[in-house]
C-alpha cells in the first residue's frame, strides 16, 4: 500500500480534475485494489492506495501521466507531502448491519 499525506496550498486550480483523472487512470493498473481518501477543511489530506504487490505499485509510480501530476502537485498544490509504502500483513474490519448501505466496503487484501 502507498500512504500519501498532503497539506494543500491555497492554489487548487485544476487539482480536483487531476485527482479524478488519476483515480480513473490507476484503475487500469493490473494489481490495483482500491483507494481510500480523507480531507480536512484545513487542507490536510490522506490517500491510501491499495495494490496487490510491489510490481503493481511500481507500474503506478512510473506512469507518465501520474509523474506529471506529481510534479504539478509539488509545483502548485502541496505545501508539503509525505509518502509511506508498506506491506499489509493483516487487515480486518466490520460494518454494522444498519449502516451497511451507507458505508463503502474496503478493498480485499490477499
Amino acid at each position: 500500500m502507498a500512504v500519501f499525506t498532503t497539506v494543500r496550498t491555497e492554489e487548487q486550480s485544476g487539482c480536483s480534475e487531476t485527482d479524478a483523472r488519476m483515480e480513473d487512470l490507476v484503475k487500469d493498473v493490473p494489481g490495483y485494489l482500491g483507494i481510500d481518501h480523507a480531507q480536512t477543511p484545513g487542507g490536510l489530506g490522506i490517500t491510501v492506495g491499495h495494490f496487490r504487490d510491489a510490481d503493481a505499485l511500481t507500474r503506478w509510480r512510473t506512469d507518465v501521466e501520474h509523474r506529471a501530476a506529481q510534479q504539478r502537485g509539488r509545483d502548485e498544490w502541496y505545501q508539503s507531502h509525505t509518502l509511506h509504502v508498506a506491506k499489509v500483513e493483516r487487515s480486518s474490519g466490520f460494518t454494522r448491519e444498519s449502516a451497511k448501505a451507507d458505508v463503502p466496503e474496503s478493498p480485499a487484501v490477499d
